[in-house]
């Protein structure tokens, strides 16, 4: 909402028109590529060409002519010089200007009025016997609106006073710059009856105050009025309304009124007041700006038609040429900002040619136009040109230039410029600071910024408000808090901060989730004038909570917005909706649209969409579908969003029929469906298996620039699978691949297809490509990898990309249990011990997680990964159940360190814990792998007498332990035992479980 300029907008867009960074003449420009011929010049009528040479061409070309004038008469150069005639030095700036010293008894009256606060009483007493000409100057000496009308309705009520169209002019321009426009048109009335003529300077002052007030069509009305009275405009006059067209980006329309007033012919009969919008003029008066100048101007005009005798110095005539130096800067400027490079250099060589003395002006409007379209070594010729001829740059040149190189990127020669302003002699301007101090912090260049600072402050020069939030966002996104701090505090001490500087630098403490710091700026304690805070520090704060997912205090802070004198907005209301839909509360985001309605503002497209979709997200439909005819209904039109979350919300929920409708709806509407829509179509298809349609969407999708994205990929990819499409999922895939948009998703969708159909050695092969693709960046991605390699039964290379998963600090999460589970299971682990190590899981017991992953490692042969953790519980010296015990002793007795493992065992006692099942099954493993078979014999004696309750694992691994020890006698003596102690019992069990075995990696 709130942000810093750039540098390319320094010169342009980031300072008020009177503190511009080039002269004030060039108002901010900007440079659509408008093409007209320049008319009143020697040139044929063309298109700006888009050769890079065209202005190099151009501006060669005027520079020639400049050169060969200098030489053919250098002779007479010096005095040319000394008399002005070719060139003129700058007008001094409005800093450094002098004022107007009056002789008599003005100087007293000026100072008197000044410092006395009785206005009327110091007229009275010093200005009854002013002449006209005095009169005047005490009029334009006034510094605001109301003391102009006070003194002007004095030198009326004066018995001798013979009104004047000057005293009305400074009145007129006086209230059309405060905007008063009713006022305004009741002096224009007054000024008639009272039989006062307006005069060309009349007409182009109202001009420009209208033109300054951005009413454009207002303003030229003002001519066609001129026109019908019978006077044409004059130089200056059209040169004024050149500029406030050009200042409203209207190129072609100045061009064309310029070309028309060169040849006599100044009409204005396209503008129609039909096409005009009334403007408020906040003074409740019934009566528009249409209806006064449709009724009152015209009238009014009419009773007083201008003698012909009185127009015909300047009427129509033959075809003239500006001759005012004023015109041509504003012609560069125009022909500039329209991108005619061409025709801006056209214009500077006829000033050449016709003798016109250039001033500082002309030659800053060519610097910044040239520079502004990447020709800077153009810029660069112009500023030694302008030097050569005696006219000194001054310090808006340098600005110019500074802004120039940095919007190039070129900050070394910015900041040369930057230091050269010094070095000729002028002194930087707060537009120079604060260009410079833009640059800088845009850059992070903490030390220049301090650098620049320093030498602001040696001279006197205080931080200007619009350069405040620039430093801080420098120095918050640096984390220099207290430098910030600091800076902020400094700059209290002299200054009254505003509402919108207020607001930017909480912004920058939001953005970077320093919310203690943005609310003790909102909430601190305020020591100056101003302690209302401005509904931009509102709107800032609360969109401040919202980022950090706070919504009661930003519900909050709007509810107690009112107590203290600010009313919510419309971008208080958009932003709270959208931020209560975001954060899924519907039910809060619903009431505040429908509070926001009924405060008479009207939400944008983007609230209701955000709602929409919440609603959609939800699953609540109906709801969705409310707000959508609720917004039909406020007379919002609305985009391709709004219909995605309609149709992707159907989709969704598997309403294929609503999905198309709302489809239909929005083709019908012209919004043109995207990539996203389309693909929430391909959903609603794969929905119901519908292939035939979301085949046809994906063609669809195809004829889009860019082709399918990888989400219209996946979306069709998936539908294949899902019905056993193996080619053609096959040729999507590939696709993807080739295109590098294949994701997780799609090799996981193709693992799946090739498990589904039992082409296991494809899915290890797409299993080997994503992990060689380095597409296993979580724990979804890694679990499908690691369950189809337990699918295929290799358990080594699942416990690998376990102990990567791990090192990665991803941590495992159920699905990852649920595979190695099931490796455990496929790698032959007592189901005894599995079962114990599942439940241990599921009740959420101390150390679960690290048994399970020790005794997967151990049952692969990772001993080292698996006897780390061991190592690691049992320095931990805390109590432990009997599953970690038996995981621990399992790893050290299949790692061949049997005596670690019985030390284990003999622990376990210690801690008074009885052994178990498991316990027996890897003891007897232990024993078995060091001869220790009386061990083995003592187990066996203890199960065959019942002592230990008869378990088939137990047998197993008795007879696995004297096989091992090359006993089969013995091991088939046990395996008849077994076979008389579950004498009766079926297998059905086991091979039920081994079905919900591949039932848990399919999912």
């Amino acid at each position: 909402m709130l942000r810093s300029c750039s540098s390319g907008e320094l010169s342009r867009e980031s300072f008020p028109p009177h503190i511009l960074v080039f002269p004030s003449k060039l108002p901010r420009l900007h440079f659509p590529c408008v093409a007209r011929p320049s008319y009143g010049f020697n040139h044929t009528h063309r298109r700006f060409s888009k050769n890079p040479n065209f202005l190099g061409q151009g501006l060669s070309t005027t520079v020639n002519i400049y050169s060969q004038k200098l030489n053919s008469r250098e002779s007479r150069v010096s005095l040319q010089c000394h008399s002005k005639t070719l060139f003129s030095p700058a007008r001094s700036s409005p800093s450094n200007a002098k004022k107007k010293k009056y002789g008599g008894v003005l100087p007293s009256i000026l100072r008197s009025l000044e410092s006395d606060n009785d206005l009327e009483k110091t007229l009275s007493s010093a200005c009854e016997n002013l002449n006209p000409k005095e009169q005047t100057v005490i009029l334009k000496a006034q510094s605001n609106c109301e003391r102009v009308i006070r003194v002007f309705e004095f030198f009326k009520s004066l018995k001798d006073y013979v009104p004047n169209v000057i005293h009305y002019n400074i009145v007129l321009r006086a209230l059309g710059r405060a905007q008063k426009w009713d006022e305004l048109r009741l002096c224009w009335i007054e000024m008639a009856k009272n039989g006062v003529l307006p005069t060309n300077n009349t007409y182009g002052m109202l001009v420009d105050v209208y033109g300054k007030a951005g009413m454009v069509k207002e303003a030229l009305l003002w001519i066609k009025h001129m026109r019908v009275r019978g006077l044409y405009p004059d130089e200056v006059t059209m040169n004024t309304v050149v500029r406030v067209l050009k200042d409203a980006g209207d190129f072609n329309r100045a061009d064309r009124f310029y070309k028309d007033w060169c040849i006599g012919r100044v009409d204005l009969n396209d503008l129609e007041l039909d096409s005009m919008i009334d403007f408020d003029n906040g003074s409740g008066s019934a009566i528009s700006f249409k209806h006064f100048l449709s009724t009152e101007l015209f009238r009014t005009g009419g009773r007083n038609p201008v003698s012909e005798s009185l127009g015909s110095s300047d009427t129509e005539s033959s075809m003239r040429k500006p001759r005012l130096t004023s015109t041509y800067n504003t012609l560069i400027d125009l022909y500039g900002k329209a991108g005619r490079l061409k025709d801006a250099a056209d214009v500077f060589s006829e000033m050449l040619k016709s003798g016109v003395a250039m001033d500082t002006i002309t030659f800053n409007t060519m610097i910044f136009t040239c520079g502004s379209h990447g020709h800077l070594s153009e810029a660069e010729s112009l500023l030694t040109k302008m030097e050569e001829r005696g006219i000194a740059p001054d310090t808006k040149t340098y600005n110019i230039f500074l802004s120039l190189y940095a919007a190039a990127g070129n900050i070394e020669a910015a900041l040369e410029h930057y230091r050269k302003i010094r070095k000729v002699g002028l002194f930087p301007d707060i537009v120079t600071h604060r260009a410079v101090l833009h640059i800088l912090c845009e850059r992070n260049m903490v030390q220049e910024v301090e650098t620049v600072i320093e030498e602001m402050e040696k001279s006197g020069i205080q931080i200007d408000e619009q350069s405040l939030p620039v430093l801080m966002k420098m120095y918050i996104d640096e984390g220099l808090l207290d430098q910030a701090k600091t800076l902020f505090e400094k700059f209290l001490l002299g200054y009254e901060l505003s509402s919108k500087t207020s607001a930017a630098i909480i912004d920058a403490y939001a953005e970077r989730g320093l919310l203690t710091e943005a609310e003790a700026l909102f909430y601190g304690k305020r020591d100056y004038p101003r302690q209302k805070r401005g509904i931009v520090e509102y709107n800032v704060m609360i969109k401040a909570y919202g980022k950090a997912e706070l919504y009661d205090k930003a519900f909050s802070l709007f509810k107690s917005m009112r107590n203290h004198g600010t009313w919510p907005d419309e971008c208080t209301y958009n932003s709270l909706v959208q931020m209560f839909s975001g954060g899924d509360l519907v039910d809060h985001a619903r009431d505040l649209l429908s509070e926001m309605q009924a405060a008479g503002l009207k939400p944008k497209c983007q609230t209701f969409s955000s709602l929409i979709a919440c609603y959609a997200r939800l699953g609540q439909l109906s709801g969705a579908v409310d707000v959508y005819d609720e917004m039909i209904g406020a007379g919002v039109k609305p985009n391709e969003v709004v219909f995605g979350s309609l149709i992707n919300g159907f989709a969704e929920s598997g309403s294929v029929e609503e999905a198309l409708r709302y489809f239909r709806m929005m083709e019908e509407s012209g919004v043109p469906a995207n990539k996203i829509v389309l693909t929430s179509l391909i959903k609603a298809y794969a929905k119901v298996s519908c292939l035939e349609g979301a085949q046809r969407v994906y063609e669809k999708i195809k004829e889009l620039d860019g082709g399918p994205d990888n989400i219209a990929s996946n979306s069709i990819l998936n539908l294949y699978a899902d019905l056993g499409m193996v080619y053609e999922a096959r040729c999507v895939f590939d696709n993807l691949k080739e295109n590098g948009g294949a994701d997780g998703f799609s090799f996981a969708t193709m693992m799946y297809l090739y498990k589904s159909l039992g082409m296991l050695d494809e899915a290890i092969d797409v299993a080997d490509e994503m992990k060689q693709s380095g597409l296993l960046r979580d724990c979804s991605s890694y679990n499908k990898v690691m369950a189809c390699y337990v699918r295929n039964g290799q358990l080594r290379g699942c416990a690998e990309l376990l102990h990567e998963m791990i090192n990665r600090k991803i941590l495992p999460d159920t699905g990852t249990f649920n595979v190695l589970v099931t490796a455990l299971k496929k790698g032959g682990i007592p189901i005894e011990a599995v079962t114990q190590l599942e439940s241990a899981y599921q009740e959420g017991k101390p150390y679960a997680r690290q048994a399970i992953i020790i005794t997967v490692f151990s049952s692969v042969g990772l001993h080292a990964y698996a006897l780390g953790s061991c190592d690691a519980i049992i320095k931990a010296e805390i109590p432990l159940e009997s599953f970690v015990y038996n995981s621990t002793i399992y790893a050290y007795g299949s790692s061949g360190q049997i005596d670690k493992a019985l030390n284990i065992f003999m622990k376990l006692k210690d801690e008074g814990l009885e052994p178990d099942v498991v316990t027996y099954i890897n003891l007897v493993s232990c024993y078995g792998k060091a001869g220790m078979f009386e061990g083995v014999k003592r187990i066996y004696s203890q199960l065959k007498y019942g002592e230990i309750e008869p378990n088939e694992s137990l047998f197993k691994a008795v007879m696995d332990a004297y096989r091992a020890a090359n006993k089969p006698d013995l091991a088939e003596l046990v395996n008849q035992e077994m076979k008389f102690a579950f004498e009766g019992q079926d297998n059905s069990e086991s091979e039920v479980e081994g079905e919900s075995e591949d039932f848990a990696l399919d999912l």
